[in-house]
């Protein structure tokens, strides 16, 4: 992750408006470990046609879906440059994943940051899978909430969450990770063959635009 985008992020002063959804629940097969799994609402709202993302990448009809099958999609070749892009990704999945389980435990009446905590939750098992794949070192592993091997994550996850004053800061800080995510996302499938990482960061990138929706931005 580029340091000058921390930095824009880290100064950001976005806020959002509470918002209603209705959130929907799907199933699919987790290609990682072949089991059926049901779909968190954070991941799948509305009734329409969306996709889901489990620990695999459940793709279908707002009521349920099929997996799209990561391990059906074939590896490919990552430079030294993407290799670690993939690793700062699963960071990324990480670092939206701990400022909501810590949000979520000091405003209990905003419902987004559980269920989009268990849809992150789900996102990192995808990346992790694919950095097993891949034969690169998980940063992410054994670090409790709060704690990134990147001290630029970590100094940003304090910030995130001391801005979180009120529910509709609270709200903007999940904004403001949405689209963090969706920018660096972009960044990284530019140049990008490997079909399966490419699939995967696809799906993370529709979910983070759903997310996006459900914190009002």
């Amino acid at each position: 992750m580029a340091a000058a985008v921390l930095v824009a992020v880290a100064a950001a002063t976005g806020t959002a408006a509470a918002g209603t959804a209705t959130p929907g629940t799907g199933t699919g097969t987790c290609p990682l470990t072949g089991t059926s799994m049901t779909m968190p609402a954070g991941d799948r709202l509305g009734n329409g046609a969306g996709n889901g993302l489990g620990n695999g990448l459940g793709r279908g009809p707002g009521n349920g879906g099929q997996s799209s099958g990561l391990l059906a999609v074939g590896a490919g070749t990552l430079t030294s440059t993407q290799r670690a892009t993939l690793a700062s990704m699963a960071e990324e999945e990480k670092l939206a994943h701990d400022v909501y389980v810590t949000l979520g435990g000091t405003f209990s009446d905003l419902p987004q940051f559980d269920r989009i905590a268990r849809a992150e939750s789900q996102h990192l098992t995808t990346m992790r899978a694919l950095l097993d794949r891949y034969g690169i070192a998980d940063p992410t592993s054994g670090r409790a909430v709060g704690d990134f091997a990147d001290p630029e994550l970590r100094a940003l996850y304090t910030s995130l969450v001391e801005r979180a004053d009120t529910p509709a800061d609270a709200l903007g800080v999940g904004v403001t990770i949405e689209r963090l995510d969706i920018a660096d996302l972009d960044d990284a499938m530019s140049g990008l063959t490997a079909p399966d990482v490419l699939n995967a960061y696809t799906h993370l990138r529709q979910g983070s635009q759903r997310h996006l929706a459900a914190f009002g931005g």
